[in-house]
């Protein structure tokens, strides 16, 4: 049995709803799962293949897959499309940026992937995020 303190200080860096379950049977390992998230948040905005992301563990894209689910509850593409979203509504608190610059910066194909991804994620449009952030910074 694993007690928590023996638990890899990283783990605890995590949000309590991305943090993966390191003792999930027929997840990923320990050491694949730190390798993997340190290499999803570098790489998060290019381009990524399940291919290369499985390679980092040494399994078949399939296998990955689904470790990875049972690691982290959802499929990498889910996990990239979330890390993605969070860095654009990062982004979207600078007005200076524009929505169609975000949407690159932030890895999506362009600013109506960025807008309907967050629209069905979300539940906000970009603009809505944005105009959400002015308010909530004025009432501070």
């Amino acid at each position: 049995m694993r007690r928590d303190d023996d638990l890899p200080a990283w783990v605890s860096e995590i949000p309590a709803e991305r943090r993966p379950q390191l003792n999930a049977k027929g997840g990923l390992s320990i050491s694949c799962t730190r390798l993997v998230q340190q290499f999803l948040s570098k790489n998060f905005s290019r381009k990524l293949s399940l291919a290369e992301m499985a390679a980092i563990c040494e399994l078949s894209p399939y296998h990955f897959a689904r470790a990875f689910s049972k690691t982290f509850g959802v499929s990498p593409h889910q996990y990239v499309l979330n890390l993605r979203l969070d860095f654009a509504e990062r982004l979207l608190a600078d007005r200076r940026m524009s929505i169609t610059d975000i949407a690159d910066l932030s890895g999506f194909s362009s600013q109506s992937h960025l807008t309907t991804t967050m629209k069905k994620y979300r539940n906000a449009t970009p603009q809505q995020v944005r105009a959400r952030q002015g308010r909530s910074r004025t009432s501070e």
